[in-house]
C-alpha cells in the first residue's frame, strides 16, 4: 500500500467501492503493522480482483471476465506446480 498520495493498489480498492477499507489497510501498513492491514482486506474485493480456487470456480471467473469485456488477466501461478496452473488458466481461457 506504501506511498500515501499516489498507490496503486489502493486506487484500485477505492475504484471498486472499498474507500474506507483502503483507507484502514493504507493506514495499518504504513504503520508497520503488515498483518493487521492483510486482515483488513475484505474477501469480495479478493474474489473481484482475483483468479483463486478450485478449476471450476476458476472457470467461472474467466467467463465472467470475457462477459464483462476483460481482454487481458496478468497471471502470477502460485503452489507446488505453477507452470501446470498455468497450462490449465491457459486452456481455459482458450
Amino acid at each position: 500500500m506504501g506511498a500515501k498520495g499516489k498507490n496503486f493498489y489502493n486506487d484500485l480498492a477505492c475504484r471498486y467501492g472499498y474507500e474506507q477499507e483502503a483507507a484502514k489497510i493504507q493506514e495499518l501498513y504504513l504503520a508497520g503493522r503488515r498483518q493487521e492491514a492483510m486482515a483488513e482486506v475484505p474477501i469480495e474485493f479478493i474474489r473481484q480482483t482475483s483468479l483463486v480456487g478450485p478449476e471450476g470456480y476458476v472457470a467461472e471467473r474467466i467467463e465472467a471476465f470475457k462477459e464483462a469485456g476483460v481482454t487481458t488477466l496478468s497471471v502470477s501461478p502460485v503452489g507446488s506446480d505453477p507452470m501446470g496452473s498455468f497450462v490449465k488458466l491457459r486452456q481455459m481461457v482458450s
